[in-house]
């Protein structure tokens, strides 16, 4: 199988060796696959035939693993870490991850997944301090036995344990910092919805905001992404993005995904969200047993609410992008099958309840605050506009307002940089 360069692994999913890897020293790219030990752990999207893994594939599915190139001052955190690459953080600690029980154990040395995983045990915080332009521990070696080698996403981030919970800190980005309160007014919007969501609260340090999350991802199960649900199957032509994923969560045997994407595509209306990628939105199976036990709570809606538009453009009807099904608001609404859950009612103050969030920024100024406060409104006053006409019209899903199929990030991200943001 091998070569002097490469160093020989085991993919494991929890205590089940899955097949043997070899990875290139220099760059930490899959450069070979062995035997294969059970192809029902193999990730859930990497194709199988004849008993040989997709080593293609499951590359795709490697990278998607690493910190994304495109993440905010990870040139300077490679330098600092003393790291190539973002690949290469990845066997630094052994591709281990709090959103799922995927690792690699060296085939030279023995490893134990309860003593090294961290759902259960403690771990370096240098890597995410240096992640979020902190002060690593100074005068010390650099631990990089870290979660945050496998953190998601564009912005800056770290995982911390808080009480005992391993709880994500996520700041914001450019002169407004909005993420974080975008994703506290996320979270009470769907509190009163009645929706299944992640919870973010509001921390502040050093006058920065930050938005703060407990893992949803328990020790026996784990995320898997609708990008990679609808690569268990090859998508028709003549099949929309929308049904393509209905139809492979369908042949898997998860229920329950229709109201869930109403829920979803009713909360990223409301709040404006640009970015709801195929990467941060998913199922949850069970680890050890693989059963699949539905859809994830709705997390990772901070690219929402006219976060990167100037004051003067900030309006309930302006041009926004979409994603991850239709590529324009008005169209993506028109997929959900039934408002007859929804009680817009429970929102006639989310203005002002958005109003205290922003209150005490230091970046988002009253002129700002303002505005967002009446667009967001606006936007529950247009959705009950949709719901009250919505017998007089007919709407077929033709494909003709469909996403490109390959979105899952936005911006500068690039077809590599495929991970959950959170």
């Amino acid at each position: 199988m091998s070569e002097d360069r490469n160093k020989k692994y085991v993919l494991k999913h929890k205590h089940i060796q899955v097949a043997e890897l070899e990875l290139d020293e220099a760059t930490g790219v899959i450069a070979a696959i062995g035997l294969v030990y059970d192809e029902r752990h193999v990730p859930v999207g990497v194709p199988v035939k004849k008993g040989r893994i997709d080593r293609a594939a499951l590359n795709e599915w490697w990278r998607g693993r690493s910190i994304p190139t495109s993440r905010d001052g990870i040139k300077e955190a490679l330098i600092e870490l003393n790291v190539p690459t973002t690949q290469k953080l990845l066997d630094k600690s052994l591709g281990l991850s709090l959103s799922d029980q995927y690792w690699i154990s060296p085939e030279d040395v023995h490893a134990d997944w309860m003593q090294l995983n961290f759902f259960d045990n403690a771990f370096s915080e240098d890597v995410g301090n240096i992640l979020l332009g902190r002060d690593s521990s100074s005068g010390k070696e650099l631990s990089l036995m870290s979660p945050d080698n496998t953190s998601d996403g564009w912005l800056k981030k770290k995982w911390t344990i808080m009480d005992g919970k391993r709880c994500l800190v996520k700041s914001g980005s450019g002169t407004v910092q909005q993420e974080p309160y975008n994703e506290v007014l996320a979270s009470r919007l769907m509190d009163r919805l009645g929706i299944p969501h992640v919870t973010y609260s509001l921390l502040t340090q050093d006058e920065y905001p930050y938005s703060v999350c407990e893992n949803f991802v328990t020790p026996q199960t784990e995320l898997v992404t609708a990008w990679y649900v609808m690569h268990t199957r090859q998508k028709p032509n003549h099949v929309s993005v929308y049904q393509h994923y209905l139809d492979c969560c369908e042949m898997l045997g998860i229920s329950g995904m229709t109201e869930a994407l109403n829920r979803m595509i009713v909360v990223d209306f409301l709040i404006a969200n640009e970015d709801r990628h195929q990467n941060n939105f998913g199922v949850i199976r069970n680890a050890e047993t693989l059963e699949w036990l539905g859809a994830a709570p709705i997390y990772d809606s901070g690219s929402s609410l006219w976060f990167s538009k100037p004051s003067s453009l900030i309006s309930a009807s302006s041009k926004l992008t979409c994603k991850p099904f239709k590529n324009d608001h008005m169209e993506q609404i028109k997929l959900v099958t039934s408002f007859d859950w929804l009680d817009l009612s429970a929102l006639h103050d989310i203005g002002d309840e958005f109003q205290a969030i922003l209150e005490g920024s230091l970046f988002v100024d009253e002129t700002r605050r303002k505005a967002l406060c009446i667009a967001l409104r606006s936007r529950v006053d247009m959705l009950a506009e949709i719901i009250r006409t919505r017998s007089l019209r007919v709407w077929v899903d033709d494909r003709s307002t469909d996403v490109r199929e390959n979105i899952a990030y936005s911006g500068s991200q690039s077809k590599d940089d495929r991970e959950p943001e959170r």
